[in-house]
Formats: C-alpha cells, structure tokens, sequence
C-alpha cells in the first residue's frame, strides 16, 4: 500500500519561499514518475510539477521559473522548492504518482501565501 506524507508548509507573506517534501512507501519509488499537485477547497486538484524517474521535470505555466521539483530515489524523498510565493499559490499541496496511477493520497501539506 503507497503511503505518502507530505509535510513543510506554512505560512509566508509574498515574495517568500518554501520547501516542501514528501516521504513515500510502499512504492518501488525509482521507477516511477511523481508529482505535486494542489488544491483550494471547493475546486478541483491542480498539477504543479512532475519529475520523471531519471529527474526530468514539467512544470505548470504559473510556476515555472519559481517552484524546483527534486527528488532522491535512494531516501524516496520528493520535493519542491518554491520561490517568489504569490498569493494564488496558496493551496493544500500532494504529492502522488501521476493520476492514472494514484489510489490513495495523503493529508497534504497547507501553503499560505499573505500578500
């Protein structure tokens, strides 16, 4: 069963930065894709960043040039660096293989970005 537990959110003004991690198991975690993804109550969940099992990254238009997707496969360890936060960037934050193989998520980790 894939646990994911993401965790390193918080409260910043605009401007400011953030990083978030994830810590998977039950996941052969080397060879599969991960991803971020983000949602404000009330509307759907949004992609943000994808990293392929060899590090290749994608990124949604809005953040691209300020969030950093990584990730180390030997700690199964996802992260996303975020920088020059904006206000429409807060968001509960996911991490999760890409959804047509998701089955479960975590708790997710809150981003609050004050302007």
């Amino acid at each position: 069963q894939v646990q994911l537990v993401e965790s390193g959110g918080g409260e910043v003004q605009s401007g400011g930065s953030l990083t978030l991690s994830c810590a998977a198991s039950g996941v052969i975690f080397n060879v599969q894709a991960m991803n971020w993804y983000r949602q404000v109550p009330g509307f759907e969940r949004q992609f943000v960043a994808r990293i392929t099992s060899d590090g290749v990254a994608a990124y949604r238009e809005s953040v691209k040039g300020r969030f950093t997707i990584s990730r180390d496969n030997r700690q199964k360890m996802l992260y996303l660096q975020m920088h020059n936060l904006k206000p429409e960037d807060t968001a509960v934050y996911y991490c999760n293989l890409d959804l047509a193989l998701a089955r479960s998520w975590g708790q997710g980790t809150q981003v609050t970005v004050s302007s």
